[in-house]
């Protein structure tokens, strides 16, 4: 049994990585042909491509492992019914579920995979990617407004201006109110780097607004305390989905504290923990196929047949995750839903086919 056990799991293991290895090819292509269109700009050389086509590697193999694992399961069971393999199986006393079982293991690895390509590795090289790509372009991370980005940071609010590639400010602007939300303090900063823990601001004017005297002050460097960390500036240059379940756990806490709207980000932390299960509900999902008997077709109409579903299941969370951010659903609803679909119907097949 366990030469069985085997021998099904690296049958279904080696096409799954062939599988994600072709597509993680077919995408840096598609990488590369967009990004050779800013070829020249500043210092965005063949070679800064080529680093970051191959940085964004681990944000794909998150992306696409689930559709791989369900072409490869799909074709695995394609190869073992074309050969009658399945039918020998079955006869010697395995039963679809202890079939489904048995491929199980190879789902968990992948899902363990997905997890830790997603959380330890996809944050680190997406961050470095896109700071790879602005700096050799001389470009700023993106911003939200025409004035730049704003934060509240307790009764602060906060206008920057830019935010550069290594995460330090410039053009800094405090506005800071007292509990009654009177203006106390306009703070104007050339400059921000955060050194120690904690930020030092450069080039300072500072208007102070004393009930009804306004004195102006300017100080060479300070030390400016607030909640606001680099890591949250990861936002701006990683998108919520690729940042790591921790960055996303800090970040919902500060937006918690200031009162703002951590919805979005909350999706993308369930998103997080969920989507790598979708691994193991792939191969469940794909085991009955091995038992449907088409007239023609065999094992490529399977790919064919996985490719399509997996198209599907990707437009199917997308889908459920912007409706879900416009309705307001709970998070772990948008997140679940899609797997949670897949992983019933998969169960449901099983079933008939057990008991047929």
């Amino acid at each position: 049994m366990k030469i069985l056990n085997r021998y099904l799991n690296l049958e279904l293991a080696i096409p799954i990585f062939w599988v994600m290895i072709g597509i993680i090819g077919i995408l840096s292509f598609f990488d590369f042909i967009q990004e050779i269109n800013d070829l020249g700009k500043g210092t965005y050389n063949m070679f800064t491509i080529f680093s970051y086509v191959a940085l964004s590697i681990p944000g794909h193999v998150y992306e696409i492992v689930p559709i791989a694992v369900l072409i490869g399961s799909m074709y695995t069971m394609g190869q073992l019914s074309e050969n009658s393999e399945l039918t020998v199986i079955r006869s010697s006393g395995f039963s679809i579920k202890r079939i489904a079982y048995t491929l199980s293991l190879t789902g968990l690895f992948f899902t363990l995979f997905t997890f830790a390509v997603g959380d330890l590795i996809t944050p680190i090289t997406e961050k470095k990617a896109q700071q790879i790509k602005i700096t050799a372009k001389d470009a700023i991370v993106t911003q939200e407004f025409k004035s730049g980005l704003w934060i509240k940071d307790n009764n602060s609010f906060i206008n920057i201006e830019h935010v550069l590639p290594d995460s330090s400010l410039s053009e800094i602007h405090i506005y800071e109110f007292d509990k009654t939300f009177r203006l106390r303090t306009i703070t104007n900063a050339k400059k921000g780097s955060f050194i120690n823990s904690e930020w030092k601001l450069d080039d300072i004017n500072q208007t102070i607004f004393d009930k009804d005297k306004v004195s102006t002050n300017s100080l060479k460097s300070a030390i400016w305390k607030s909640l606001i960390k680099p890591e949250m500036m990861n936002v701006l240059l990683v998108s919520p989905e690729k940042m790591s379940s921790i960055s996303l756990i800090n970040f919902i806490r500060y937006l918690k504290n200031n009162k703002q709207k951590i919805t979005k980000y909350e999706v993308a932390l369930w998103g997080k923990l969920i989507y790598p299960l979708a691994s193991i509900v792939m191969v469940l999902f794909a085991i009955p196929f091995g038992f449907f008997q088409e007239r023609s077709g065999g094992k490529n109409f399977k790919i064919f047949l996985g490719i399509l579903i997996g198209i599907f299941y990707q437009i199917m969370n997308s889908s459920f995750r912007y409706i879900g951010l416009l309705n307001d659903w709970q998070p772990l609803t948008c997140a679940l839903m899609p797997t949670l679909i897949f992983f019933l119907v998969g169960m449901v097949l099983i079933y008939k086919i057990e008991h047929q």
